[in-house]
């Protein structure tokens, strides 16, 4: 029975007619503070659900202050995983959530944040493997973040840290795993190939141009993602609406960099 619920509430966070996702992350304030954009998270909520994001991402305490803040239906991923930035190791990311906490909230998926080649992996790694199981338990989807991130990490896009961060989130059990884009799409496409299950990616800084942001997601499209987990790219864009709606039309539609960009204009 449990297969019966992930599938359900993986249907909730997944276009029901491309089979993709536009994930919009939220959760940057246990990491960041209120910074612009997520001042009052019930206003972007409200803001990307109209824009067609298929799911929002939030930390747990959030969820009764900024989720369908007027009433618009997203699907929902509590975030199971923090660090701030002022703590001695902010890629040391903890647990501070559990799936059964995630189901009383009405979550549709719970994610984990794990830095592959920090000096904690081991624990992260620990956490993610305990996660999935109670996740199979439930029938609840996981979304793995599996980020190359440490000392011995000199480029966090190349594309075999990429694709051993990707692969190590499909071999503990992840549903989803969202990782880093390798610039081009030969080069992700190892990353996909390697990886059993939909691969989103990462939005990373806020980029320099539109343009430039909307032609690294039909890249990775065109390498097999499955679409995107992107957060300040959208929420600290000048119009949260248009830009979701822009990515939508790449990830859900399937149009070109240019055609989306027209949304924006």
């Amino acid at each position: 029975m449990s297969e019966i619920g992930k599938r359900v509430r993986m249907e909730r966070i997944m276009d029901r007619d491309s089979g993709n996702t536009v994930i919009i992350p939220l959760d940057h304030g246990i990491t960041m503070g209120p910074i612009r954009g997520l001042e009052v998270l019930s206003d972007m909520v409200n803001k990307v659900a109209g824009g067609g994001a298929n799911a929002v991402l939030q930390q747990k305490g959030m969820v009764r202050h900024g989720h369908r803040g007027y009433g618009r239906d997203v699907g929902l991923i509590v975030h199971m995983s923090a660090s701030t930035s002022l703590g001695p190791d902010p890629n040391n990311k903890v647990q501070i959530c559990c799936v059964e906490e995630a189901l009383k909230m009405g979550a549709d998926a719970v994610s984990v944040h794990i830095n592959i080649g920090s000096e904690t992996e081991a624990d992260q790694l620990k956490i993610l493997g305990e996660v999935a199981e109670r996740c199979d338990f439930w029938g609840m989807p996981l979304v793995a973040m599996m980020y190359p991130r440490g000392a011995k990490i000199t480029d966090p896009n190349g594309a075999e840290v990429v694709a051993l961060a990707a692969r190590a989130g499909a071999e503990l059990g992840a549903d989803i795993v969202k990782t880093n884009y390798t610039g081009d799409p030969d080069s992700f496409k190892s990353v996909v190939r390697g990886c059993p299950v939909p691969v989103v990616i990462a939005g990373g800084p806020k980029t320099e141009t539109d343009k430039e942001f909307l032609e690294m997601i039909r890249g990775a499209m065109d390498a097999g993602a499955r679409g995107v987990a992107i957060g300040r790219n959208v929420f600290q864009h000048a119009d949260p609406v248009r830009m979701t709606r822009a990515i939508a039309a790449v990830v859900n539609h399937d149009d070109g960099a240019e055609e989306a960009l027209r949304i924006l204009k």
